[in-house]
């Protein structure tokens, strides 16, 4: 990804706990900030979303679209925006890598380009938010499921 943002977090469990979680995009509206809803359209093998649609509130308004994912369990989960109206592009990835002593450390890599006028240091101010409240919240989520 040649431009956007990237930002890490250490999560207390392990690769596999933070995947499973990352991966549970039906669950994300329970824990991640700022998603209103989410579908899960189609499921791969492992019964994984392939695809998904989501609805977030972006601050001026609600965006809608469709991520298709890929995934290298428990290491990297990739996904990437189906052309739409609210977003000319939208790329994205998890990396999980496992520190020792059953800690993980979380690499969140985004990229989003609205359809919607919007100068380049707003849409860099949103991708920084957009990531640190997402890693802040699986963090949460993970360390909670974790503790049960």
């Amino acid at each position: 990804m040649a431009e956007g943002t990237v930002q890490t977090i250490e999560i207390d469990a392990p690769a596999e706990a933070c995947f499973q979680v990352a991966a549970d995009v039906a669950a994300y509206p329970e824990w991640a900030t700022g998603v209103r809803s989410t579908e899960v359209l189609e499921v791969d093998q492992e019964g994984r979303p392939r695809r998904a649609r989501f609805e977030v509130d972006a601050g001026v308004k609600a965006i809608r679209y469709v991520l298709r994912y890929t995934y290298d369990p428990p290491h990297r989960i990739e996904w990437e925006a189906e052309p739409g109206p609210d977003l000319e592009e939208l790329v994205g990835s998890y990396t999980f890598r496992d520190i020792g002593e059953g800690r993980t450390e979380v690499v969140y890599a985004l990229k989003a380009r609205p359809r919607f006028s919007l100068p380049g240091f707003l849409r860099r101010q949103a991708e920084k938010q957009v990531v640190g409240t997402a890693l802040r919240g699986l963090r949460r989520r993970v360390e909670e499921l974790a503790a049960r």
